[in-house]
């Protein structure tokens, strides 16, 4: 590769707590992880931007100056929607040349989310524009939505900018606040875990509490193209059946959020509406509050708790958010039972992709055979493309020198 003379590294995040909820201005959390998206690139002395990729095949260029131009459904119109989102703030003058590389073949870890934020930080640097990490992020999400066409929250650019190594990140997406969230080493901190083995934040010898899992099923999607943008219009419109049946003054469509609306409000209306909304809308309240007991769990030291709590999660998700393929359910079932596994739930969408799980180093190996010789059992068609791959919290998008 030639030299240059920038290095962006914009990790893949998961979200242990807090399933579909951001686009709904609810609770969620996440990790940024220790594998993600490298952008090397230099500054051009003109507006052009020079892109390739050692992921997906062809190039990329386009002039930063002139308009936005229309989506081409390939790889580049991420460069192009941050250009999108960027322009509407700043004027751009400087392109870059530059190559770009994901580390993990696998769908679920907001990739695009990943791949967004190193062009809105390159595009930047390139340009002298000082952003904080969280306006990045929201103008990565502006992106996403606006140009790429998907109806997301902030969830996923907030965990890939914000992270912390080791710690939680805690965002409410209404307020947009947020804190990064220590695990507890108060007197909860020691805990009896599933196996009988009591232990502490790290073992004595140096090994962390937990690792994460990410076990890709071997399906690959694309959220605009699943079901993802749908399950957004259902909450909605759970929102505004809620409002009409309790004779609430209703707003636009795109004004209207579930955190808008009181549970109890919920409580009274929930048997009046189509049972599909009502069950977006239970997923909803249900995972607020199981965000606010993971977060004392997690400040408290227990670690079982939060995996349960990550474990019931996923069970709404399947029945009440409805999504998840049968390869992901599989996984999932194949996992909840074994030992070392405190907690898991699919990631991202949960259309395809991959089911994510918190699990004691100890039991890597045993965790891993079991559940690629059940799964491939019942699935032997993804016996080249099914994967594991073990990750660790890491700090958000950054400059590597």
């Amino acid at each position: 590769m030639e030299k240059y003379d920038y290095h962006i590294f914009s990790p893949y995040r998961v979200c242990p707590l807090g399933a579909h909820v951001d686009h709904q201005h609810g609770l969620v959390t996440g990790f940024a992880i220790d594998k993600g998206v490298d952008l090397w690139f230099n500054i051009r002395k003109d507006s052009t931007v020079s892109l390739r990729s050692l992921t997906f095949e062809g190039s990329v260029e386009f002039d930063l100056a002139k308009r936005t131009e229309v989506k081409e459904k390939q790889w580049g119109d991420y460069a192009r929607g941050a250009k999108y989102a960027l322009k509407k703030r700043f004027d751009l003058t400087y392109g870059i040349d530059g190559v770009i590389k994901g580390s993990l073949p696998v769908g679920g870890l907001s990739s695009s989310a990943a791949v967004l934020i190193a062009y809105v930080m390159a595009f930047a640097k390139a340009n002298g524009i000082l952003l904080r990490p969280f306006e990045i992020a929201q103008i990565a999400s502006e992106a996403e939505r606006e140009y790429i066409g998907l109806n997301n929250g902030l969830l996923d650019q907030a965990c890939i900018a914000l992270g912390k190594k080791d710690q939680l990140l805690f965002l409410d997406c209404d307020t947009n606040e947020y804190r990064h969230v220590k695990f507890g080493k108060s007197i909860h901190s020691t805990f009896e875990v599933s196996h009988n083995d009591e232990r502490e934040e790290n073992t004595s010898d140096g090994t962390p509490l937990f690792e994460i899992g990410i076990f890709f099923s071997g399906l690959t999607r694309s959220l605009v193209n699943s079901d993802y943008n749908l399950r957004v219009f259902e909450c909605k419109t759970a929102a505004w059946n809620m409002l009409a049946y309790q004779n609430m003054p209703l707003k636009t469509f795109d004004k209207t959020f579930l955190r808008d609306i009181p549970k109890e409000v919920f409580e009274k209306t929930r048997d009046m509406m189509p049972s599909r909304f009502a069950r977006r809308a239970e997923h909803y309240y249900s995972e607020y509050r199981r965000v606010r007991q993971g977060v004392t769990a997690w400040e408290t030291g227990n670690l079982q708790l939060f995996g349960k709590l990550s474990f019931d999660s996923c069970e709404s998700s399947i029945h009440n958010y409805e999504c998840g393929s049968p390869e992901l359910i599989s996984i999932y079932n194949i996992i909840r039972p074994l030992r070392g596994v405190y907690g898991g739930r699919f990631s991202g969408a949960g259309f395809k992709g991959a089911v994510i799980a918190l699990v004691d180093p100890k039991y890597k190996a045993e965790i891993e055979h079991t559940l690629t010789e059940q799964y491939l059992a019942e699935y032997p068609e993804y016996e080249n493309t099914f994967k594991v791959f073990w990750v660790t919290p890491d700090d958000g998008a950054r400059f590597v020198k």
